[in-house]
């Protein structure tokens, strides 16, 4: 590489700290550049604790009412995008501030009395996340609501049921869609659960040890919905045990979200032809004008990798962290802010698809029906009629469908001679269950695949989700 070439990538890449230390620590320091996606939350967070201010007598009513003012105006700038921010003023509380005191003046000055950056920031974040638990909600709730729909349309759908991607039993769609409706349920009720541990405010542990002004943490608790206040100074601006919990949730969410995109992007598969999608969701090659490729499931099964990844981030960050708070925990927000916008946006993909795709019946059908699908019931009924233990019920199924195999026939093409050869007291009731309508049928175990149960089931999700 020329000395030429050498300069030139030193511009491109380090360029921008010539002007030494100063310039490499604002860069460093800064997370104006991400935070302000909590702007909301800051003012929230300050209107309620200029409240608490005014009520034990810090401040007076004027300078709250100034301080409501300026704050409504602020936001109204940020809303506008009129607002400047300055990386100068490293993040999203100090660039709030500091035009607050523009605007007002003196009071402005006054409203970080008996607070601290680390509680403020602690109570952002959590009264982000507490707000994107609350959307992701809606959002899960919406899947789980288009599988539903589709599960009653198609409880009585024949299709293969699948171990280690080999044929094993025929199922039907509608209780295969289920499944997922159960998945999403629990995703739902962790995020629920990390919504009720997390739901205590910090606001007033200050720095780390509380403060001495006579604050009313129970009323910024309230104020703010928070069913109380944290009750350690120092647990509350050090842990984020809570934002951990929220990324697993989300990734074991985007997990199952992405098997479900892995099961689409099979099922659209020419060779397989269960069901098809649409334009809407697909996409075509720049040089072979026959595909119709599945970028959307695509999508979703691979952004699972992003959202594990904060989760190991952030556990990474915390792992060695002294009490109490650290200038490392700034690191929490990037991935916080981009796993929830993540999973966000695969919920409306694989809601969308689940809406989309037009299964073929026929060809599901057909599919259930290969590969022997209908043995186990076959020794099932060898079982129940001619009270076969199951071992020598097994036995007796797997010569038949060899026998089946060699001939180049399923089970239902073997002759009744054939079958008599292998245990003689075989009757003709046999074929009766070796049809895939009946062995779905005869699932009516509870949570098993017969279409009533799937009828059933989808009839309840529907009234838990309404």
């Amino acid at each position: 590489m020329s000395s030429q070439q050498r300069s030139q990538g030193n511009q491109q890449w380090g360029g921008r700290y010539s002007a030494g230390p100063s310039a490499i620590m604002e860069e460093i320091n800064a997370s104006i550049g991400f935070d302000r996606k909590m702007w909301r939350q800051d003012i929230r967070g300050s209107l309620a604790h200029a409240a608490m201010l005014r009520h034990v007598g810090i401040i007076s009513a004027e300078d709250e009412a100034s301080i409501k003012e300026g704050l409504a105006a602020i936001g109204e700038e940020i809303e506008a995008g009129q607002f400047t921010f300055s990386t100068a003023l490293e993040d999203i509380h100090m660039n709030i501030e500091a035009r607050l005191t523009e605007r007002i003046g003196e009071a402005g000055k006054r409203l970080h009395t008996a607070r601290s950056r680390n509680d403020q920031v602690a109570l952002d974040v959590r009264l982000w996340v507490r707000d994107a638990i609350d959307g992701l909600d809606a959002q899960i709730a919406d899947v789980m609501r288009a599988l539903v729909e589709r599960a009653d349309e198609h409880a009585a759908t024949v299709m293969p049921g699948f171990t280690h991607l080999q044929p094993a039993q025929p199922t039907t769609l509608g209780h295969h869609l289920l499944a997922y409706v159960e998945m999403l349920g629990r995703d739902r009720s962790r995020l629920g659960d990390c919504r009720a541990r997390m739901n205590e405010s910090p606001l007033g542990a200050a720095a780390l040890c509380g403060t001495g002004f006579p604050v009313d943490r129970h009323m910024t608790a309230a104020a703010l919905g928070f069913d109380g206040p944290t009750r350690n100074s120092l647990d509350s601006v050090a842990s984020r045990d809570f934002a951990l919990e929220f990324l697993a949730a989300a990734a074991i969410c985007a997990t199952h979200l992405s098997r479900f995109a892995e099961e689409i992007v099979i099922w659209t598969n020419p060779y397989f032809g269960f069901v098809r999608l649409s334009d809407a969701y697909t996409t075509g090659s720049s040089i072979m004008p026959q595909k119709r490729n599945p970028d959307a499931a695509e999508l979703v099964r691979a952004k699972i990798g992003r959202i594990s990844g904060h989760l190991i981030g952030l556990m990474t960050v915390m792992k060695g962290l002294p009490l109490t708070y650290g200038k490392d925990m700034q690191e929490d927000k990037e991935g916080i802010f981009d796993a929830a916008e993540t999973l966000a946006l695969c919920l409306a993909a694989t809601a969308g698809m689940v809406r989309d795709m037009k299964p073929d019946v026929a060809r599901l059908r057909e599919a259930a029906g290969a590969g022997f699908s209908t043995a186990t019931d076959l020794a099932d009924w060898l079982v129940r009629e001619l009270r076969l233990p199951f071992r020598d019920a097994h036995h007796v199924t797997g010569h038949l469908v060899a026998k089946a195999e060699a001939k180049g026939v399923d089970l239902s093409g073997l002759t009744l001679e054939e079958m008599q050869a292998e245990e003689p007291r075989i009757h003709n009731g046999v074929f009766q269950v070796l049809s895939v309508e009946a062995s779905v049928a005869s699932r009516t175990s509870y949570g098993g695949t017969a279409p009533v149960n799937v009828r059933r089931m989808a009839g309840e999700w529907r009234e838990r989700l309404a």
